[in-house]
């Protein structure tokens, strides 16, 4: 019967244990002396080796002939404790043994001297599944245990483990293996397997591993159809994308190239490339950008890309750029696993990260700052193309005051303010007809009131008054009204064409939720601003978006320039 590669190069001695010297020295030096303690707790990322360590040391504890700390595998402790027919080394899996009626029966168990072995040892792997009450029902027993017992506590998450229970363990903290372990070892299996591996493809599931022995030795395994295993195998079998063509979507995302990205991400997923994996190697190559950006020729490249290529493709753009395009694939990997549609969703992390004017957050708006100020391509909203100048939209009634010195060239002042000046605001053509002089009187008054000013977006909140113009439009609706008439619970912010209201109760959130009364604000808003717009009800602490508002606010302080 076939074994997974995993299971059947799982080491059964202290020796054979890789990248974890720290914790088996110690622990082969304890039962050489015979210093073991009553409980160890063990910790690290999945596939570093706790459970493995905990089995090699619960034969070690009861071999009839250790050798040098190691077990022995030859007598009848170690078999039986290996293939399970002695029952006093019990391994429980407290994902679903996490009640504390199971401890309760595992207390009642402890008392009894062990029948055919030494000590009595308790392997709890994934401990921090238990209960609240089941860690206190543990406590007691850690505490003061019986000198036949040895508990062995594994978990992937320290934080989830009270206190008290780590005070009473020995903590051995689990290191992620490095890749040029990774490399040896799969090579030296695929070696005993019968099986070529080239280093490309080695240093590939290396990378894929992520420090876990344990996937990387179940990624050789999925790869060993055929017994030469090179970079284009693990690639096609895996559903990975090549490094041409990561290379390629990456600079059509510098270049902000909208429809080469969106057609290179259509070719990956009929290939049947997987979308996970494709956002997780974007990742990488954005990190390595980051990194070669900020520190030349460092040695923490992870990408396996060339340094030419990185320096180029960094070259094209700003740390601001690529820090919000690594914001948004950590979002969207994040929420990839729960989205209906991945191809979707990573449709629109790609649309974002070609066009930063399509998001409102802080790195969003400093990306863009950033453009501006080193004059990196950025894509025109009507046909997508890149252009080199920064799209700005120049308020008419805006004007430049004489007292302001700037060091920009007369050129670069014409490109970004084509032939907006203070004389373009009054028509120079005499009125001829007095009839025509009244009628247009009104329109050369630069000092419109509120109610009168041409929206920019931003109009009304300067104002800070539409959205107690648009509550005064509510009053017809007496339970609309009094539901957003608590500015301690209730605020708006308007962007554009977009509504917000933030709302710190959910109760009230859910109430004004429902088609019919968005509607009625919606209408109430239109009457204010003069303009359809689009409704957003967000649940949270108005102190956090009154945060992000104000630093959004800070930095459009200039007043000359409304960036779109």
């Amino acid at each position: 019967m076939y074994q997974a590669l995993y299971r059947k190069y799982r080491p059964r001695r202290f020796s054979d244990v890789v990248g974890q010297e720290h914790i088996t020295e110690t622990l082969r030096r304890q039962v050489i002396s015979g210093r073991l303690s009553h409980a160890y707790l063990f910790i690290g990322t999945r596939g570093t080796g706790k459970t493995t360590c905990a089995k090699i040391l619960s034969r070690a504890a009861n071999c009839l002939s250790p050798e040098d700390g190691d077990p022995c595998n030859k007598c009848i402790a170690c078999i039986g404790i290996e293939d399970g027919s002695i029952l006093d080394v019990l391994e429980i899996d407290a994902a679903s043994n996490n009640k504390v009626d199971d401890v309760r029966a595992l207390q009642d168990e402890v008392i009894f001297s062990p029948a055919s072995v030494k000590k009595r040892v308790y392997i709890i792997d994934e401990v921090h599944m238990l209960s609240l009450q089941a860690f206190n029902a543990l406590l007691k027993t850690l505490e003061e245990p019986p000198k036949h017992i040895l508990f062995i506590l594994a978990s992937t998450e320290l934080h989830k483990v009270p206190a008290t229970i780590q005070s009473r363990c020995q903590k051995f903290s689990f290191k992620r293996l490095t890749p040029a372990t990774l490399i040896a070892r799969l090579s030296m299996i695929a070696s005993a397997e019968g099986l070529t591996l080239t280093d490309e493809a080695a240093d590939k599931l290396a990378t894929l591993a992520d420090g876990s022995m344990r996937d990387g030795e179940s990624l050789l395994d999925q790869c060993a159809s055929s017994e030469f295993i090179d970079l284009a195998r693990v690639q096609n079998t895996l559903g990975l994308s090549g490094h041409q063509e990561l290379q390629q979507l990456v600079k059509s995302i510098v270049d902000r190239d909208m429809m080469a990205t969106l057609s290179k991400l259509d070719e990956l997923y009929d290939d049947g490339k997987d979308m996970v994996s494709l956002l997780g190697d974007m990742s990488i190559i954005f990190r390595d950008l980051l990194i070669n950006k900020l520190a030349p020729g460092s040695s923490l490249l992870d990408s396996g890309f060339e340094a030419t290529v990185l320096s180029e493709l960094s070259r094209r753009t700003t740390p601001e750029n690529l820090f919000f395009c690594l914001d948004v694939l950590k979002t969207s990997l994040a929420g990839l696993s729960r989205s209906g549609g991945s191809k979707l969703t990573v449709e629109l992390c790609l649309i974002r990260m070609c066009n930063d004017r399509l998001s409102d957050d802080t790195t969003a708006l400093l990306s863009r700052l950033s453009n501006l100020e080193n004059g990196c391509v950025t894509p025109k909203p009507e046909t997508g193309e890149v252009t080199e100048n920064i799209d700005m939209t120049v308020s008419v009634n805006s004007v430049v005051p004489a007292d302001i010195e700037t060091s920009v060239e007369d050129d670069e002042i014409a490109t970004v303010l084509p032939e907006v000046t203070p004389e373009s605001t009054v028509d120079p053509a005499p009125i001829e007809d007095p009839e025509e002089a009244t009628e247009e009187a009104p329109k050369e008054d630069t000092e419109e009131t509120p109610e009168e000013s041409v929206d920019t977006g931003i109009a009304s909140q300067e104002s800070g008054c539409f959205w107690t113009d648009t509550l005064k439009n509510l009053e017809s609706d007496p339970s609309v009204h009094a539901l957003l008439n608590d500015r301690t619970i209730v605020q708006a912010e308007q962007n554009d064409n977009i509504l917000t209201i933030f709302i710190t109760d959910a109760f009230i959130a859910g109430s004004i939720e429902n088609e019919s009364t968005t509607t009625l604000i919606k209408e109430a808003a239109k009457k204010v601003l003069g303009f359809d717009i689009i409704l957003r009800i967000e649940v949270g602490s108005i102190d956090a978006n009154e945060s992000k508002h104000s630093k959004l606010e800070s930095l459009s302080t200039f007043g000359i320039f409304n960036f779109e």
